[in-house]
């Protein structure tokens, strides 16, 4: 081998060992344990979504197709949920009320779709009412394409902001090095519409040519946890590669750097790139080295919850437990474990009755309760 050569393999090398062993900058503090858990729905596989009707029973989605009605105890099976593409990640995916389900009715779902010409799938938007444990008046919203048979980073997550717009995303489909940064293309996006599918007229991308319409930034990866933030802005956390897992509040038109920033690695640990900031691309508010897996996220508005109040939670999937990320003003100055090996965490939110809830696979759905003072 050439001595040149020989550097430059060294060099990779090392900068690989340097991401990987990268301690964070906010250290990760122990499980404080001033609570109990109660598991409130048992045996689930893989609860990806969660959501609670008006008389408190929920809606669960399991990610190999299944959507499940549970109350008092009981889970009843919902008729005509659209077969999916059960493959790897993709499945069925998130679900989510509209703000005023009470007038409309209407249901939002995120799954791997099959639908189009090509193998595969890409993931799909839907809405639908619930009646009598049947989907109906089902609508597709929107739909990525081309379908692939990659079976990764689908996303997929809904989130409604106080104006009513409707934002949901998907990940790069595999496609890394083409399909995020291309406005022209889904994949590595974060979408915004209105509540029945239209485009927003006041779209960053609306009077791009061949833009996809539905686009309000780009440049992700694979984001499995949106929630909204008590300001009313819209945060979104995404996976990275090995390394560079991110927390990033989304702003309109902003391209959010992947695969061209990042400050993850290969999985086999070579460089993707040796850039962690360009000039018009944004940076995370909080990123982690090694990476967490992330999925599910929400932030803590309850008073039930004083010492985590305003505070975000956010699911291990890879060290299987729940993350409280601590705030102020809007930057990361703490880290709390908890749930400590409870398993692999896909989705947290907090309910309608101020309690927060856990989606743990091959468990089931998990309430936090907080010691009485």
């Amino acid at each position: 081998m050439k001595l040149s050569s020989f550097l430059i393999l060294l060099a990779t090398v090392f900068s690989a060992c340097a991401q990987e062993t990268k301690e964070n900058d906010i250290a990760l503090e122990a499980d404080p344990k001033n609570y109990t858990t109660e598991l409130v729905v048992p045996e689930l596989q893989i609860p990806w979504g969660m959501t609670w009707l008006p008389d408190g029973s929920m809606l669960i989605t399991e990610k190999s197709g299944e959507l499940i009605h549970f109350k008092d105890g009981n889970k009843t099976f919902i008729g005509n949920v659209p077969e999916v593409y059960n493959r790897n990640q993709g499945g069925l995916l998130d679900i989510e009320l509209h703000p005023k389900y009470k007038e409309n009715g209407w249901i939002y779902i995120t799954y791997s779709s099959k639908e189009g010409t090509e193998k595969g799938g890409n993931t799909a938007l839907i809405r639908a009412k619930l009646e009598n444990n049947r989907l109906t008046n089902i609508e597709k919203l929107y739909k990525g394409t081309p379908n692939t048979t990659k079976g990764h980073h689908f996303g997929s997550r809904i989130e409604f902001d106080n104006d009513g717009f409707l934002y949901f995303c998907i990940g790069d489909r595999g496609n890394r090095d083409v399909n995020p940064q291309d406005i022209t293309r889904d994949g590595g996006k974060i979408y915004r519409l209105h509540d029945d599918g239209s485009i927003p007229k006041n779209n960053p991308f609306v009077n791009e040519k061949n833009a996809k319409k539905a686009i309000f930034s780009y440049g992700h990866r694979n984001p499995q946890g949106m929630a909204i933030h008590p300001d009313g802005t819209i945060w979104v956390h995404e996976h990275g590669p090995r390394g560079g897992d991110e927390i990033n509040p989304i702003k309109k038109g902003v391209n959010y750097g992947w695969p061209v920033i990042t400050y993850g690695i290969n999985y086999s640990g070579t460089q993707i790139t040796d850039m962690t900031q360009k000039q018009g691309m944004e940076q995370p508010l909080y990123y982690w080295v090694p990476s967490i897996a992330p999925s599910g996220m929400d932030f803590v508005t309850s008073d039930k919850y004083p010492e985590w109040k305003n505070d975000l939670l956010v699911g291990s999937l890879k060290f299987q437990y729940l993350e409280l990320v601590e705030l102020t003003n809007d930057k990361v100055t703490g880290r709390k474990k908890l749930l400590e090996d409870i398993g692999r965490v896909r989705n947290v939110r907090q309910g309608p009755d101020g309690f927060i809830y856990v989606a743990v696979e091959n468990k089931g759905i998990v309430k936090i309760i907080p010691e009485a003072k």
